[in-house]
């Protein structure tokens, strides 16, 4: 059986919305933490408790929240989605190159947006969790991901 610790409540606070764009330049096939690029944005707006919701812009790039402790998971998943969607000549889609298609399945496996919680200014994350950007194509390209926050502003300025 689950149980629920309830939260803060924003009846009667006044509620705000911040949008900006967030460029990661990647390295090719990789992920890149964008975890505390993401922090530094909320801290800045002064973001409290609301929801931040992150849009990867692209067909071949993707987001996924994920371990950030043990360095072999990041090349695991990267070998992982390799195997799911293998480059070769079976694929019809390949007008930029073997990686091509491959990428576009391996996007559409792990999503191009993401909606994280946000309590006191901070993603409400696990204790091994951040955001990543996940290049899918092997050359390194510059990502693009538009990031929206809606909820109440921090208590204190730079935080709650």
């Amino acid at each position: 059986m689950a149980t629920i610790r309830h939260g803060t409540e924003a009846t009667g606070e006044a509620l705000f919305q911040a949008t900006a764009r967030l460029s990661v330049a990647t390295r090719g096939r990789s992920l890149l933490d964008v975890g505390d690029d993401l922090a530094g944005w909320l801290d800045a707006i002064g973001a409290g408790d609301g929801l931040l919701t992150i849009f990867l812009r692209h067909t071949s790039a993707s987001l996924t929240v994920q371990e950030n402790a043990s360095p072999e998971v990041l090349p695991d998943l990267v070998d992982a989605l390799d195997r799911l969607a293998p480059r070769g000549h079976h694929w019809r889609h390949a007008l930029e190159g073997d990686d091509d298609m491959p990428a576009h399945v391996k996007a559409t496996l792990t999503g191009v947006s993401l909606a994280v919680p946000v309590r006191a200014g901070r993603m409400e994350l696990g204790t091994w969790q951040t955001v990543y950007v996940m290049e899918h194509r092997d050359r390194g390209s510059t990502r693009e991901a538009a990031l929206h926050f809606f909820g109440t502003r921090a208590l204190t300025p730079g935080g709650a």
